[in-house]
């Protein structure tokens, strides 16, 4: 092989011609020739057994070529990557293909390249880091959602009220006649929960068992096409109402949800797991802010393919964790598995496959920067973690990734690791930031999370 020209060119492109000399093209063709021979019938040869030389003189000396050319072009380009030490994204083009006079033949490649990357500030980045506290109202709440859950209900003769459960048979109208999807028969709902169409559950307080009452209700305006906006007639009948008999917040109570003898030491529990989920938040936000001011600081120009890879990456994780993905499933028909089409995907997933590119390549080139280099004890644990994570050994996802991949994502994560432990946390107050900075994701991603608890 001879690399015979290599060129950079625009957004980490590049072009590529290697030759193969006429020996190794003459047996990548006689190797063509007796592999689809079998298949030739030539008039006056048994078939598969007419000589090379009787084919091509029927058909042309260049009737073998195109398989050959499929043959050693893997080869030339193996060759030409390798001589020039080259690290590829997605899969080459070849974009010409010309047989010398002498009977070798020249390939052109066309390549992406991994992306250059030049580093920002990495190390004392600063970002908002709240600090929390738990209240009693939050430990009371967590405690009265417990207690919800492990009520009874008890059926009550009386009408209903706002927080009993009725279990109804319903039918709509839409100008007197039935629609899809407007029927339902003994179905418990919890008044008070709104899941059901505005002003339909309020209709229901004061109906008692055996009870028929028509209600009107009109759709909202976001509602499905056919009733957005409409006046529709629910004809109601009530089969029965039930309330929650709540279990007394004793010592018994404790006993029964939690592991602990008494309320107070449960209360206490509660308190200490409330306040963890704060203190991961805050910290998961502050690392998020922290790692995206790194990404912010470096000069990088991703190529399309490293962000269409990812994408494919996150539809086909999506996928999986439903128990749908199949193997050799296209982008198309994952999409139409989600319901999604191309603007979704460029509204909703791309840009988050584009900063998780992002966010790859500058773990990587800190790792490089501050030359991370796991130990086999370090590269054993992040395993054993994965294995954690996935319900797998760590054996078997040592053979599953491979080696080069856990040392990728081991090194990711110390340079991760690296960057927060000497970032340095402030105060909302020492640092205001307005929501689509570094420092707003950190107060916003934890005030939602506190909200979420």
């Amino acid at each position: 092989m001879n690399l015979k020209n290599f060129e950079k060119t625009e957004k980490n492109t590049a072009v590529l011609t290697v030759a193969s000399d006429p020996a190794e093209f003459e047996k990548a063709v006689n190797g063509a020739y007796l592999k689809s021979r079998k298949d030739i019938y030539i008039p006056g040869f048994r078939k598969g057994k007419a000589p090379r030389q009787v084919i091509e003189g029927m058909y042309g000396h260049e009737v073998f070529y195109q398989d050959a050319m499929d043959e050693i072009a893997p080869e030339a380009y193996e060759f030409a990557v390798n001589e020039k030490d080259l690290r590829v994204v997605g899969q080459p083009r070849i974009t010409d293909v010309n047989v010398t006079d002498d009977r070798a033949v020249e390939f052109t490649f066309s390549l992406t390249l991994y992306p250059e990357v030049t580093l920002g500030e990495y190390k004392g980045l600063e970002a908002v880091k709240l600090v929390q506290t738990v209240s009693d109202d939050d430990v009371e709440a967590e405690i009265a959602a417990v207690q919800k859950r492990n009520a009874r209900m008890l059926n009550v003769d009386r009408p209903a009220e706002m927080g009993d459960t009725v279990n109804i048979n319903f039918e709509g109208f839409l100008d007197g006649t039935p629609f899809e999807g407007g029927k339902g028969e003994n179905h418990p709902l919890e008044l008070g929960s709104n899941s059901f169409v505005p002003g339909f559950e309020e209709q229901l307080v004061g109906m008692s068992a055996g009870e028929e009452k028509d209600i009107d209700i009109t759709f909202p305006e976001n509602y499905t096409e056919n009733l957005a906006g409409k006046a529709v007639v629910f004809h109601v009948v009530c089969n029965e109402v039930s309330s929650p008999e709540y279990p007394e917040l004793d010592d018994e109570f404790a006993q029964d949800v939690s592991e602990f003898d008494t309320m107070a030491d449960y209360r206490a529990d509660v308190r200490s797991n409330l306040q963890k989920r704060l203190d991961d938040s805050a910290e998961a936000a502050f690392r998020d802010a922290v790692i995206q001011k790194a990404c912010e600081g470096m000069t990088v120009e991703i190529p399309d393919v490293m962000v269409e890879e990812k994408v494919d990456e996150f539809l086909r994780n999506y996928a999986s964790q439903f128990g749908m993905y199949e193997r050799d499933m296209t982008r198309e028909q994952m999409l139409k598995l989600f319901g999604m089409n191309e603007e979704t995907l460029n509204s909703s997933i791309r840009p988050a496959a584009e900063m998780q590119v992002k966010t790859e390549l500058m773990l990587e080139a800190v790792a490089k920067a501050e030359n991370l280099e796991p130990t086999e004890e370090e590269l054993d644990a992040y395993a054993a973690k994965m294995a954690e994570g996935i319900g797998a050994s760590a054996d078997d996802v040592k053979k599953y990734f491979g080696a080069e991949y856990l040392k990728a994502e081991t090194q990711r994560e110390q340079a991760m690791e690296l960057i927060v432990a000497n970032a340095v946390a402030k105060d909302a107050a020492e640092m205001p930031a307005a929501s689509g900075t570094a420092e707003g994701a950190a107060q916003d991603g934890a005030e939602a999370a506190e909200e979420k608890e």
